[in-house]
């Protein structure tokens, strides 16, 4: 019958079954993992198999069309051995990371991952395979048949994905949530898709934008004897009444406690989603002014910093820096291509693995380093810290938070607060190795808070205007080495001061020992006490 398996469609099905076959190691590895081989798991790791194999033969019926079809079959058969090598030899995964790192690397370093064992298995299961597809080309019918063909056989893989996922559909839900790290080992599709992202993100960085230049005038005040290093620490979801520094009657702070810091208590987010929130809490507009899609054309506080010498590293543990880091320095650390801290998900702590040596590339400069947390990021707030960390329980493991009791979500949610806790201490013991080569400080301060179910609410991004407390009462916790300008005695009394968003801005200015008429108007604890400035200098 015409309409049967055409010549074409067997090959792209056949190159599949080999790509599937020989290079996702990785991912029957870590399924193997997750669901150790019984008689139990065994049905459902079939199911998933059978599930990764029809993804890949729909992936690439989807991409393979007439003449083009075995140049394309032929790069994939390759592409995906070199994959497959890497992450089974070194357990990465081919991200927008590992492609910008492919992309800059040099002879030299391509020479050092030169072996054998990668030429032989390039030869065996890319380049041989990759001959016979263009070798072998296959009868080609007219493109009625063709189509009529294609069309048959994505509709017999599309019913037997519905097929083989409806008997474990609990089970799926489950594996979606709870793995995502695996699923970055399907090979090709993931780092197909990571092209894709990586090309666009390098198309966007080339597109020329006019910016509207900010605080212009921006002048260095005071006499500088030391280079700054100021760590950001960007939080997320996080909410300041779950903070025993703010009054919290759980011990979520145990580490913070023993710091010498300042919490300041009385900070209202910008908006009420990380979107929404971080560009504007960067931005030289107040939140009643703020426009997101006219902050992207116009500097932000880390532009004026960079402008006047300041080394920016912006590192994201989150979804990303939501236009801020486009002109600065940004790593990506949500795989652990980078993160060297990953379990079923990559974890704040990581980002400050590898920190000394950039500090130690920039000299004698001034430094600002952001880090950018998963943090409170719901609904599983279960997932957002390590196993050791849950403190409170029992806790809530479901991504309906109605199916949860209130005692279970709060646990869970403040066993990610107390993992934060953990982090931030870490950042300021970091911090503390330099206090006698910089001026160090630590500022803390999330993006939005977090509704637990108060007034039946849950999750964050209520309109502003509606928004409860829960949402935009956001922590912000400050520390300053024994060099800084100012001291945090002096803070001390200012705790409950009224800020928000608003005056990051211009408190990063200050603390870079920076000053513009652009801050003048801004209510800011260390602008408004010039005082603290003189008294706190030895």
């Amino acid at each position: 019958m015409k309409t049967s398996l055409t010549p074409l469609n067997r090959n792209i099905i056949l190159a599949a079954l080999f790509i599937m076959l020989t290079g996702n190691l990785s991912l029957f590895k870590r399924l193997l993992e997750i669901y150790p081989l019984n008689l139990e798991s065994l049905p459902f790791l079939l199911s998933l198999t059978v599930f990764f194999t029809l993804a890949t033969m729909l992936f690439l019926l989807l991409i393979s069309y007439g003449r083009a079809t075995r140049w394309v079959l032929a790069f994939f058969l390759v592409a995906s051995s070199q994959a497959a090598y890497y992450m089974d030899q070194y357990g990465v995964v081919i991200d927008t990371v590992m492609l910008d790192n492919i992309a800059q690397t040099d002879l030299r370093e391509a020479a050092g991952l030169f072996n054998m064992n990668l030429v032989i298995r390039t030869c065996l299961l890319g380049l041989i395979p990759a001959w016979l597809a263009l070798r072998y080309r296959p009868v080609i019918h007219s493109f009625k048949t063709e189509l009529k063909s294609r069309i048959l056989l994505l509709f017999v893989l599309i019913i037997a994905l519905f097929a083989i996922v409806a008997p474990f559909t609990a089970g799926y839900a489950s594996f979606i949530r709870e793995h995502k790290m695996t699923r970055m080992f399907a090979n090709p599709i993931y780092f197909t898709y990571s092209g894709i992202l990586y090309a666009a993100q390098k198309f966007k960085s080339t597109k020329v934008v006019a910016l509207k230049r900010t605080a212009t005038d921006t002048v260095e005040i005071g006499n500088k004897y030391k280079n700054e290093l100021i760590i950001l620490v960007v939080g997320e979801t996080a909410r300041a009444d779950r903070f025993s520094l703010n009054g919290y009657t759980k011990e979520t702070n145990p580490e913070l406690s023993k710091q010498d810091v300042v919490s300041l208590s009385n900070v209202s987010s910008c908006g009420t989603s990380t979107g929404e929130s971080v560009p504007c809490m960067f931005s030289a507009m107040t939140r009643k002014h703020f426009d997101r899609e006219e902050a992207l054309h116009i500097e932000n506080a880390l532009d004026v910093l960079y402008e006047n010498g300041v080394q920016i590293l912006w590192r994201d543990n989150n979804s990303d820096s939501k236009g801020v880091a486009v002109r600065m320095q940004y790593e990506d650390f949500k795989s652990p291509t980078l993160n060297p801290i990953c379990d079923e998900e990559c974890r704040d702590i990581g980002m400050l693995s590898g920190l000394d040596k950039f500090i130690a590339s920039k000299g004698n400069k001034d430094i600002l380093i952001v880090l950018h947390q998963m943090g409170n990021h719901g609904p599983e707030y279960y997932r957002r810290y390590p196993k050791e960390f849950e403190k409170f329980t029992p806790t809530c493991k479901s991504s309906d938070l109605k199916n949860c009791t209130p005692q279970e979500i709060n646990n869970a949610y403040d066993n990610a607060i107390l993992y934060t806790d953990y982090f931030l201490s870490k950042v300021i013991d970091f911090l503390k190795k330099y206090d006698g080569k910089y001026e160090t400080a630590m500022l803390y301060v999330s993006d939005h808070g977090e509704s637990l179910g108060e007034h039946g609410m849950y999750l964050h991004a209520a309109p502003y205007i509606l928004a409860p407390k829960e949402q935009t009462h956001i922590p912000a916790i400050v520390w300053m080495g024994q060099r800084f300008d100012y001291k945090i005695d002096q803070l001390k009394p200012y705790r409950d001061y009224p800020l928000s968003h608003d005056d990051l801005f211009c408190m990063l200015l200050v603390g870079f020992e920076m000053d513009s008429k652009t801050c003048e108007a801004r209510r800011n604890v260390l602008f408004e006490n010039r005082d603290l400035k003189k008294a706190g200098k030895k």
